[in-house]
């Protein structure tokens, strides 16, 4: 009975259970996660970084392209300009040689026609009487005995034998007969300007030059034809 007890004690008494911690799987696990976590966002951050460079590598390469369009535009520009400024600086060189060319030739028939024109006379006393005014001053509306101005030059010098000259120079560029710059006599009065509207006048005295009271820094002086090439002419004796 004592045997048979015993047995029955083993078999009701409470089983066994034997519970198993995993902490070292766990930590591993976690370890994992947060390496494949990190992992994907250093992918995503060199992924994102190499988008922004291509993007700035795209957007500097329109830059430049840009930048290198304008560069050839303006230097075509630049080009074109200088190229018009060579053809302009050409023609005024070829017109002024023919300014030059044309004067020549009205001054050397000037000097032939002035030695048949009278030097006396009506003439010798508006020449002797403008030459007496070399080295006076020009002063606006100046009319003598020191100071002039053009046009009042050139009536005071006429009104010596008779001939009364409106005041004005473009009055004084119609006052007599029209003669061309190729046929110029001395005592003939230049006019600078269109007849009627002139804005200068002056005497010839032959030998291509011609005298008159020029402007402020210059005064009552006698000059070239050559430097100032007249407009017309018109002669009143």
């Amino acid at each position: 009975m004592a045997g048979a007890s015993g047995s029955a004690s083993a078999a009701d008494a409470e089983p066994v259970t034997q519970t198993l911690e995993l902490p070292a799987l766990t930590a591993d696990i976690s370890a994992q996660v947060a390496q494949s976590a990190a992992a994907t966002q250093q992918a995503a951050a060199d992924y994102q970084l190499r988008a922004e460079r291509d993007a700035a590598a795209a957007k500097a390469a329109r830059q430049a392209e840009k930048d290198l369009a304008e560069a050839k535009a303006k230097a075509e520009a630049k080009k074109k300009a200088e190229a018009k400024a060579e053809r302009e600086a050409a023609e005024q060189a070829a017109s002024r040689s023919a300014e030059r060319t044309t004067l020549t030739t009205t001054a050397t028939a000037a000097a032939s026609d002035t030695v048949a024109a009278p030097a006396g006379g009506s003439v010798g006393t508006v020449i002797a009487f403008l030459k007496a005014q070399v080295g006076d001053a020009y002063v606006m509306g100046g009319t003598g005995p020191n100071s002039w101005d053009c046009s009042g030059l050139v009536q005071a010098a006429f009104r010596q034998v008779g001939v009364d000259l409106p005041r004005v120079s473009g009055a004084q560029s119609t006052a007599g007969t029209p003669v061309s710059l190729s046929n110029l006599q001395v005592g003939d009065i230049l006019y600078w300007g269109s007849a009627g509207s002139a804005y200068h006048v002056g005497v010839y005295i032959g030998n291509g030059q011609y005298l008159d009271a020029a402007n402020p820094s210059k005064g009552v002086v006698i000059q070239d034809l050559s430097g100032y090439p007249a407009t017309g002419a018109v002669r009143v004796l």
